[in-house]
């Protein structure tokens, strides 16, 4: 068996709120730090990247996959906003698009012109329906496939309570047909996703959405295909087929829409507790951000627990340089993280390291203490204290985790992912 390790949902430096040190090599270095496999070009709209992405991008015959210099892998792939009116409301749905060549991709650029402007950020925006994006797309060619991306997030997924829709045919009609799958987003898991019928004959995959290439945001979600050969086509088959290995899962308590709340007022409430209020803030009198839990209990119409026949597996884990510095008490960033965690890499991958290597492998290379993270994470029994309104969670490792003002800060200094 061949797993391919994919994070196909990421940005280029030209996205807002992203790493200035984003470019092909670097992605390269960092993806095989952390084990990925395949990555996806991120931003195909932006003609600066574009061009960048042709300069060190080789096709690997007609395969669909792109190769650096060095050999690694990558799919042409993008994100767009779309922002409209539909059935009386404002609507804002973010979607990931893969695309077989850059030929393919020239003619997607082509027709987006005649929309408006690409040049001013890697994630354009776009006032045109889900709908006619889908069409123009599938006009263009079959093999673009077209994925709504972070599904629950409040103001950008499809089910997003700030602007989505209850069901994908409320937001594709009769073009629902040709979604074959969705990205789970941060703040939510498979298990949560069950829970709709809707999506029991939709496949569920998972990426980064990483607004930077440091490895603690490569790679933290992605999905684990297994492929005879790694090409476009196989993957896409294996999308649209519901053939999913496996998929890699941040918690979804330590996204940053999990639970309901303010930012501004420190609130932070469970469902039943915003039930409680309302769905009022108890600070300001004012709407909760309603978050992704929330929301998946208004839509569910099947119980916790369910799954649909041949559901694929999911691993929940909390990335290696995020809980080295939970145990270590120090920043993500900070020296002390880096020297152990590069320390660590000398047993191989990040997922080898979160996944594989046993134990007294583990206790030769670092502290006990951290020993029994990584395998209380391998257990996925981290407790964390649940994200809200654009607030990232935070693991817990044995102390009380910083206030909720003190997490909203730190959420701040970190680079904007959705």
């Amino acid at each position: 068996m061949s797993l391919t390790y994919a994070d196909l949902h990421i940005h280029s430096r030209f996205s807002r709120a992203t790493s200035r040190s984003i470019t092909v090599p670097n992605l390269e270095k960092y993806a095989r730090m952390k084990g990925l496999s395949l990555l996806g070009s991120a931003d195909f709209t932006h003609p600066e990247w574009l061009a960048e992405l042709k300069r060190e991008l080789s096709p690997e015959g007609d395969t669909g996959i792109y190769k650096t210099k060095t050999g690694f892998d990558f799919l042409l792939s993008t994100e767009i906003s779309l922002m409209y009116s539909q059935g009386g409301k404002s609507r804002k749905v973010h979607h990931v698009v893969l695309a077989p060549s850059f030929e393919v991709v020239d003619q997607i650029n082509e027709e987006l012109d005649k929309w408006g402007r690409r040049d001013y950020d890697g994630r354009p925006i776009f006032g045109k329906s889900s709908i006619e994006f889908l069409d123009m797309l599938l006009s263009i060619s079959k093999g673009i496939e077209v994925i709504p991306a972070h599904a629950w997030t409040p103001y950008f997924g499809v089910f997003g309570s700030k602007s989505g829709f209850d069901s994908l045919e409320e937001c594709f009609k009769e073009k629902t047909r040709h979604i074959h799958a969705i990205e789970t987003g941060l703040s939510s898991d498979p298990a949560m996703n069950w829970r709709l019928s809707e999506l029991d004959g939709i496949a569920l995959v998972s990426f980064s959405d990483a607004h930077s290439y440091w490895p603690w945001r490569l790679g933290r979600e992605c999905t684990v295909f297994d492929l005879k050969d790694v090409t476009y086509a196989n993957v896409i088959s294996a999308i649209r087929k519901k053939n999913i290995h496996s998929t890699i899962e941040y918690f979804p308590e330590q996204g940053k829409y999990h639970w309901d709340g303010h930012r501004n007022c420190g609130v932070s409430f469970p469902p039943e507790e915003t039930r409680k209020h309302k769905g009022i803030c108890p600070v300001c009198n004012r709407p909760l951000t309603l978050g992704v839990e929330y929301r998946v209990e208004q839509l569910a119409n099947q119980p916790e627990g369910a799954a649909p026949k041949n559901a694929a597996p999911f691993k929940k884990l909390v990335p290696l340089s995020e809980l080295l510095a939970g145990v270590l008490k120090k920043g993500v960033a900070t020296n002390t993280v880096w020297k152990e965690y590069n320390k660590l890499l000398g047993l191989g991958s990040e997922f080898d390291v979160l996944l594989n290597v046993p134990s007294i492998k583990l206790a030769e290379a670092t502290d006990r203490r951290i020993v029994n993270a990584i395998m209380k994470n391998r257990e996925g029994k981290i407790k964390i204290r649940p994200g809200y309104d654009g607030v990232y969670g935070v693991p817990v490792f044995g102390t009380e985790p910083p206030t909720h003002k003190a997490q909203q800060q730190d959420s701040q200094k970190k680079l904007g992912d959705y």
